[in-house]
């Protein structure tokens, strides 16, 4: 596999299920963006938001994380609410949405079938996490949306996965002075079934802003 750097994200195709993929959806949808997606955010962020995957007909079709789909409904209105952007929407780029002090991020770049990226495409696309914290020198906060992005920070930072069980409002301290926050995943399904409510994300977001 080549080294982090020696592929530019945009064009990595190391996980071969998800590069076939990718081709077959490009054909059925020639205007979706259908490729790896990058980070969107203010680059000197001092909160990074970690996502799982871009969704078929939202990030994937769109190029920007959680934008088109349900999931960033909850996610950019709250983000809005606690001052982290301009806008309490996120149509698509271009549309003049601005994150301030927050940047947001997937654990697996590229579209999965059925949403479920295999262990071994999680631990594939691990390296690109990794290089984006160790870039992120100014993230002291870290939130994790769901256990898959639990896991793929911890595995990108070398921790130990057992020393940081996953619960939703858990906050963990992580080698380094930064702090890792977990949340459910602001999915339809999570929302609908109310195992995640906006009031239950918010608490997780007033815990941020106290840490901040």
């Amino acid at each position: 596999m080549p080294p982090v750097g020696a592929v530019p994200l945009a064009e990595c195709r190391a996980c071969v299920r998800l590069a076939g993929f990718l081709d077959e959806v490009r054909q059925r949808h020639p205007s979706y963006h259908a490729r790896p997606v990058e980070a969107f955010g203010d680059p000197r962020a001092s909160l990074l938001v970690v996502g799982l995957a871009p969704g078929m007909h939202g990030a994937n079709r769109s190029g920007r994380p959680f934008t088109g789909d349900f999931a960033g409904l909850l996610l950019y209105e709250t983000l809005h609410r606690f001052g982290f952007s301009n806008h309490a929407e996120s149509f698509a780029p271009g549309d003049g949405l601005e994150l301030k002090r927050c940047r947001i991020t997937n654990a697996v770049k590229c579209l999965p079938p059925a949403n479920k990226p295999l262990p071994d495409e999680i631990r594939t696309c691990n390296r690109h996490l990794a290089a984006e914290l160790a870039a992120a020198t100014d993230a002291r906060i870290i939130l994790a949306l769901g256990r898959v992005a639990h896991a793929a920070v911890l595995m990108a930072m070398e921790a130990k996965a057992s020393a940081f069980p996953f619960a939703h409002g858990a906050r963990h301290s992580l080698p380094g002075s930064r702090v890792l926050f977990d949340s459910y995943h602001c999915s339809r399904y999570n929302t609908q079934t109310r195992r995640l409510t906006a009031d239950g994300f918010r608490d997780v977001f007033r815990a941020i802003l106290r840490e901040l």
